[in-house]
Formats: structure tokens, sequence, C-alpha cells
């Protein structure tokens, strides 16, 4: 095994192991409530968060509390670096097939 290789599979391994991680995208929004004497009403917007997957085909929204919110944000940062790992990697053993390594 390179030096490479072992290199990525430690890096999966540590994500894998690590605070977790979670497929999807994070969707900020900034609304009004309609409340007249609301700061929205004066341009000052509430800010949401929503994690964003796709279940059978069709996009579901979930509402992240404030609470949640640092801590979703890295488990999906952590599985965006899990796939480009998980697909350089990949590249990797698609090269020694193509050099008919093993």
């Amino acid at each position: 095994m390179s030096l490479r290789e072992r290199d990525l599979r430690s890096r999966l391994s540590q994500l894998i192991a690590g605070e977790g991680v979670l497929h999807g995208t994070l969707d900020e929004r900034a609304r009004t409530c309609g409340k007249p004497n609301c700061k929205c009403a004066r341009g000052e917007k509430h800010i949401s968060l929503y994690l964003v997957v796709r279940e059978e085909g069709k996009l579901r929204h979930l509402y992240v509390p404030e609470s949640y919110a640092n801590q979703v944000r890295n488990w999906v940062a952590h599985y965006q670096r899990l796939l480009a790992l998980a697909e350089e990697l990949s590249s990797m053993y698609w090269e020694k097939i193509q050099k008919r390594e093993k």
C-alpha cells in the first residue's frame, strides 16, 4: 500500500470515527414575520437555517434550531470532506487498474 493510499484511508477513518457526518446541504433563509413593530418590518429579517436532503426522489427541508446550527454545519462539512477523500481514493484505484497494478 502506498503512502498516499495509507494517508487517504487514515483520513477517511478519522472522519467516520469522529464527530459525525451528515448528507445534505444547508439553506439560510431570511424572512419577515408580519408583525408591524418587529425589526423585520424595518428590513432586519429573521434568519433561519434548514437542512435539505433528497429522500425517495423528493427534497425534504428540516428546520435546524440555532442551538444545533454549528454542529450541523460541521457534520455537513465532514460529509463533503469524506466525499472528496473517497473520490480521490477511487481515482487512485482507477489508475491502478489502468496500469494493471495491485
